[in-house]
This record gives structure tokens, sequence and C-alpha cells, in this order.
């Protein structure tokens, strides 16, 4: 299979349940058939069910759906981990994920970051916040729970409803102190279930990292990428199987529910009906050409945290709109390099198996340990509240059981595969690579002086011919 970064789980919860055929329309005057509409087609099946019954979650849903509630708690969605087979140097027996992972774009997890009440900052505010914020479930079936009151903690409409009221979904406090997280299980929201939208997959997605467009720095409409613009939706391309998303290889994204996708999967391995540019296919991955730009964080610094006008904090970031940030390039086979100052992509252009690929390069500055060398994890309420983030790092070692560590600040660069923004018409040309001043840096890409310079590989005469009947065609 073509390998390919991960276009970021940014799928929804599941695949759309199955749509009922159209009723037979009455048999009608053939002079009236032809001005007929189509016939518009039914509601979700079973919304007589639940007008009659009304909504209990899960419950409601397994009426026709059995076992697909136990089923879901064992994908990424739910637990925010998996075996993790492509990354060097970790134990692939192990689960990693935002569960348990440790890196400079969120320096804290589920575990050291669960859901819950930050102390008072200094006007007197607190607020329910955590990495899990955003799962599934209800906050008392947590990350990676099992059992019957998992089953039916988990949140079915918050993917499948196109009504969902999203101002429900919020964190408070039960009378014994628990923190619970609000779903809407209204008859209403029930009523509008079908295929996940767009807006199903990115209220999260597009949130991840601490804000709007920070970590992956991209907006699905149809203004940034052509299949926005052809009307197509995220699961059209992570379609659902048991409502396991399939996704890419990403340096940085490493949780998986073991199924893939590449670009070539729709677009087969000639999709230009152009011999030059199919050629490029063997070494040159489809989103090196057709996603020049990226945006979103480019570095935070978790070591100094900056106070926001609500009094609360929160990490120092330099982040760029969408299509800002011009990308890096380089080998990928689907192999990661992961140590505590590199997250990066493994590959060559001696390795039969890479192909060269857009990351966006991130720098992100945390504590380590002065003694061991690895990366320190930071519990956010405390920063959040009042700035100290070596407070948070001394409470998430705390709940981690390191006992005494030694915190000094250090850096660490992290490549984010580009897998969004894609365009057909602002693709990457000829002259844009082949050029001295081309985005593609040859020599580091494992191209010698000499061989650049016999190739022509910087060069306007391996073009210019091409692209010239290409323009003067465009005037015709």
């Amino acid at each position: 299979m073509t390998l390919s970064p991960i276009v970021p789980l940014l799928a929804a919860l599941a695949a759309a349940a199955p749509a009922a055929s159209a009723p037979a329309a009455a048999e009608a005057p053939a002079a009236a058939a032809t001005s007929a509409k189509p016939a518009k087609k039914p509601a979700h099946p079973d919304n007589d069910y639940i007008k009659e019954h009304g909504y209990e979650g899960p419950k409601t849903c397994e009426v026709c759906h059995p076992g697909t509630a136990k089923a879901f708690l064992q994908t990424v969605h739910w637990k925010h981990s998996s075996k993790v087979t492509n990354v060097k140097g970790i134990d692939p027996k192990q689960e990693w994920g935002m569960k348990d992972r440790i890196y400079t774009f969120c320096n804290g997890n589920d575990i050291v970051n669960n859901l819950k009440e930050i102390p008072v900052n200094a006007a007197g505010k607190t607020k329910i916040t955590g990495c899990n914020s955003c799962h599934p479930g209800n906050h008392l079936s947590d990350v990676g729970s099992t059992g019957a009151e998992a089953e039916q903690a988990v949140d079915c409409l918050i993917c499948h409803s196109s009504k969902y009221d999203y101002s429900k979904r919020k964190p408070s406090k039960t009378p014994e102190g628990k923190i619970v997280m609000g779903q809407d299980r209204s008859v209403e929201a029930a009523l509008a279930v079908g295929k996940p939208r767009i807006k199903s997959c990115m209220t999260c997605h597009e949130s991840a990292g601490g804000g709007q467009l920070i970590k992956r720095g991209f907006a699905f409409d149809a203004d940034h990428d052509v299949h926005a613009k052809k009307g197509m939706v995220c699961v059209d391309c992570h379609t659902a199987k048991d409502h396991k998303i399939p996704t890419g290889f990403d340096p940085n994204n490493w949780a998986n529910d073991g199924v893939r996708l590449a670009c070539g999967d729709c677009h087969g391995d000639k999709p230009h009906n152009d011999r030059d540019y199919d050629a490029h296919t063997a070494k040159i991955a489809c989103q090196t050409c057709h996603i020049p730009t990226t945006g979103g964080a480019v570095a935070k610094d978790f070591t100094k945290w900056t106070k926001l006008e609500t009094g609360f904090y929160e990490p120092s970031t330099i982040k760029r709109a969408p299509a800002d940030t011009k990308p890096v390039y380089a080998w990928f086979n689907g192999t990661v390099e992961a140590k505590p100052h590199l997250i990066a992509p493994v590959g060559s252009r001696t390795d039969r198996k890479s192909k060269i690929y857009p990351f966006k390069i991130y720098q992100g500055k945390a504590f380590y340990d002065r003694r061991t060398g690895q990366l320190l994890s930071m519990d956010f309420a405390q920063p959040t509240a009042n700035g100290d983030a070596l407070a948070g790092v001394a409470s998430a070692a705390k709940t981690l059981g390191l006992g005494k560590v030694d915190p000094v600040p250090g850096w660490q660069t992290i490549y984010f595969a580009n897998s969004h923004l894609v365009t057909k018409e602002k693709a990457l040309t000829c002259d844009r690579c082949h050029t001295q001043t081309g985005v593609l840096d040859f020599q580091a890409l494992g191209y010698s002086k000499t061989e650049i310079a016999k190739r022509g590989l910087q060069s306007a005469q391996l073009w210019f011919d091409k692209l010239l009947a290409k323009e003067l065609k465009k005037e015709e």
C-alpha cells in the first residue's frame, strides 16, 4: 500500500447508520411523471420508535444496532491509545496515544490532565478543564473504560446528529463532587441522526492542542480544500467500519485503529493523465505538490505562560493562519524516530519504501529531567490558574509516581505531516521545484551537486517547453 502521512483523526466516531430504501412512489399519469421531483430521501428509519419511546442514549440506538457501543469501546476515539508498531524505540506491545504520551505539543496527557477543576486564580475564578474534554463519554466513564456503564455513557449523537446542541456538552460537578460531561440526549437531536458532518469532526479536531486551528492549522472548507469545495465531508475519505477510522502515517500522531488510507486509494498511482507528472508519483507523495502550505502553531513555550484577559494563563504560543506556513520536505517510509528532543520521519532516497512528503516543523519548549534527559509532563491546572509551570511539573511527576525530578528547560522539534489544505489550482508546478530557488532542497534530500547539475534538476531546460505549451493552451 502507498504510505502517506496521517490525515489527523478528523473522522467522526462512526459511519452513518444505513438508510432505508425510499418507498415506492404511487403510479402517476405519464404526463405528470416527466415533471415529478425525485422522491425525498426518508428520515432515519427508526424515528417513529424514538418519537414513541424517547431517546435514552446507546440503549435506544442498540434496539437496531446491537453490540455497537461495546465495539466502540475498543476504538481509538474511546481509548485514546493503541498499540503502535511504526515508532522506533518504544514497546510495540504497549498502547500509546493521548492517554499517556508526553511530547511538547501538548506536554500533558489524559492521565496528568484529566478533566478537573483547577485552583482559583487571582481574580477568584476557577473552571473545569482537561485534555480529555473531547472524549465521547460522560467522564464518569472515562478514557479506556469498559463494561455496561461505559457502553451506556457513549455520546452517539455528538457525531451522528445534525441538530446536536453543543451548549449542553460542558463539564459540571455532581452533588458528590465528581466531574461529569454533559450530553445532548434530546429527542430533537435523536431525530436528526445521519451521516457525520464536517462540524461533527471539526468541533474536536479543529480545536485540538489548546484552541481553534492550533495543532494542524487547517480549515476544511471550500476556500481551503478541494475536497470540501466538491461538497465532500470528512467521512467520505475516513470511512469508518465498525467505528474504526482509517488514517495515514504521521510522525506526530501515533494511535490508530489499524486501518490505513492514502490518496491513491481513490486517485490511483497515475492520476494526472500526464506522463511526466505521473512519473513523479513513484517517489513524490501526492501531498508534496498538492499541499504547498500549512498553518497552526509553529512554536510553544510551556516554561513561560501568558496571562489572558480572563485572568487565566496559557502556554506562550506562536501560531499562523491556514496556508500561511511553507512546509519542509523529507523522505518518509512510515516509520518514526522518537527521541526526547526530536520526533521525525524515517526514510531516505535509497529506501524503496520512502517518498518525499511535506511537513510542518513545530518546536516546543518544556522541562526535561536533568538526571535522565527525559521529557517531563505537566499538569496544566496550576499554570492555568497562576502561570506557575514548575508547580505543574511537580504535580504531574507526583501523579506519575516519578519521585524527585530536576527540571531544566529544553526544546523538542516535531515533524507534523501535512494532509489537508489540498489544492488543484495552486498545486506546485515544475518551476516551483526545479530551480535554484525552488522549494525542494535537493542536496538535503540526498542528491549530490554533480548529479543536480548533470540532470539539470535546477534548470529551466528541464521543464520550459512543457510549461510553455501549457501556458499557450490556456490562452487559446
